[in-house]
C-alpha cells in the first residue's frame, strides 16, 4: 500500500504567499531598473525601447508603492508562522522593495548627465585642452561670445552659464 502525503491548505497558502512576495519584488525591480538599462548614454537606442523606458519610469512611483504595500501585507501574513530564518529572509526581501520605491522617485537621468556648474572663461589659445581642430558650440549675446567644446559637452550635456548678462543653459 502506497503512502500518500496530503498537503494541507495552510501550507499551500503560505507557499503561494512566498511566491507572491517574490513576484511583487520582481515586478518592482523591473519597473525601476528596466528604464535605467534601456536609457544608457552613448548606446544606440530604439524608439520602442525609449518609449517603454519612459512608460515604465512614469508608472514606477505608483507600482512601487503598491509593491511595498503588498510586500508588507504578505510579510505580516507570513511572519506569524515563520521560523527565525524565514523572518530574516522576509526582512532581507523587504529592504529592496523600499529601495525601489525610493529610487522610483529619483531622476536617475540627471545622475547620468552631470551639468557643468561653473564654466570658466579662457581664450582658446590659452587652453591646453582645446585643440584647433576641436568642434565647439558657440553663442553670442549682447556682444559677448562663449564657446563650449563638444568633447566636454558630450559628457556633461549641459552647462549653466551667463553670457552677455543673460543666464543660459547650453545643451548638447
Amino acid at each position: 500500500m502506497e503512502k500518500v502525503q496530503v498537503v494541507d491548505g495552510s501550507k499551500r497558502l503560505r507557499a503561494l504567499a512566498w511566491l507572491s512576495l517574490l513576484i511583487v519584488i520582481a515586478i518592482a525591480f523591473a519597473f525601476v531598473f528596466i528604464p535605467a538599462f534601456l536609457i544608457i548614454p552613448f548606446k544606440s537606442q530604439t524608439a520602442r525601447g525609449v518609449a517603454w523606458s519612459y512608460a515604465l519610469k512614469n508608472w514606477s512611483p505608483v507600482v512601487t508603492v503598491i509593491a511595498a504595500s503588498l510586500s508588507i501585507a504578505l510579510t505580516v501574513y507570513l511572519w506569524r508562522g515563520a521560523r527565525w530564518f524565514g523572518r530574516i529572509a522576509m526582512i532581507v526581501l523587504l529592504a529592496p522593495v523600499f529601495i525601489f520605491a525610493w529610487f522610483a522617485r529619483q531622476n536617475h537621468f540627471e545622475w547620468m548627465f552631470n551639468p557643468l556648474p561653473d564654466a570658466a572663461y579662457a581664450r582658446a589659445g590659452e587652453t591646453d585642452f582645446v585643440a584647433d581642430r576641436d568642434l565647439v558650440m558657440s553663442v553670442v549675446i549682447n556682444g559677448e561670445a562663449a564657446a563650449y567644446p563638444i568633447r566636454q559637452m558630450g559628457y556633461h550635456h549641459i552647462v549653466q552659464d551667463t553670457v552677455g548678462g543673460v543666464p543660459i543653459a547650453a545643451t548638447y
